[in-house]
């Protein structure tokens, strides 16, 4: 297993790392903590991907392996900020994060369709553009609960976090969209 396979392997064991420091109360600044657990895993993604272009270590494990680090990380940390109303509103948040998630279940199963069929689909400029407000989004949303005791901050860090999360929602529209009409000649039936 080569280098940037590993990296994307951490990326994936670091999720339930992330799960418990965000629930176990005990563990002092343990939203703080699991942010910075969310931004190194986040960061190992633009690694794995620079050091297999950089050095020709693509593969398909890789490729694989990738995509599905990043939706189930992202996933995963909108899901537990749903459950604290703290962090995520319930309406927007509930809204949004569907939102997002359905756009990463439709454009899987449109790179699955694409693939039965032998091509390959690369993500976009745009897509690029969503990953980065979603990742900053949960950042600052995570850090934005009980910010070392500073409520002024921790509610300027949350309204922060809110629009960034209805700019990633916005993007995330956008790029699900322009995926799939760029691409829409895999609907065409063969004759």
């Amino acid at each position: 297993m080569n280098l940037p396979n590993k990296i994307t392997i951490s990326r994936i064991l670091m999720i339930p790392i992330f799960v418990a420091v965000f629930y176990i109360k005990a563990i002092p600044y343990n939203y703080f903590i699991s942010a910075i657990i969310f931004i190194i895993a986040a960061s190992t993604d633009a690694l794995d991907g620079y050091i297999a272009r950089k050095y020709n270590l693509v593969t398909n494990m890789g490729k694989f392996l990738d995509p599905i680090a990043d939706k189930v990380l992202v996933s995963t940390a909108y899901i537990l900020m749903l459950t604290n109303q703290s962090i995520l509103p319930v309406l927007i948040g509930g809204l949004c994060v569907s939102i997002i998630l359905a756009r990463e279940l439709i454009v899987s199963g449109f790179r699955k369709v694409a693939a039965s069929t032998g091509l390959v689909l690369a993500a976009d400029k745009i897509g690029k553009i969503k990953t980065v407000f979603q990742d900053f989004s949960i950042l600052v949303l995570l850090l934005s609960v009980n910010f070392f005791g500073k409520q002024n901050i921790s509610d300027i860090l949350n309204l922060i976090g809110l629009i960034l999360l209805g700019i990633a929602t916005f993007f995330t529209i956008w790029s699900g969209m322009s995926y799939i009409i760029k691409n829409r000649q895999i609907f065409k039936e063969n004759k």
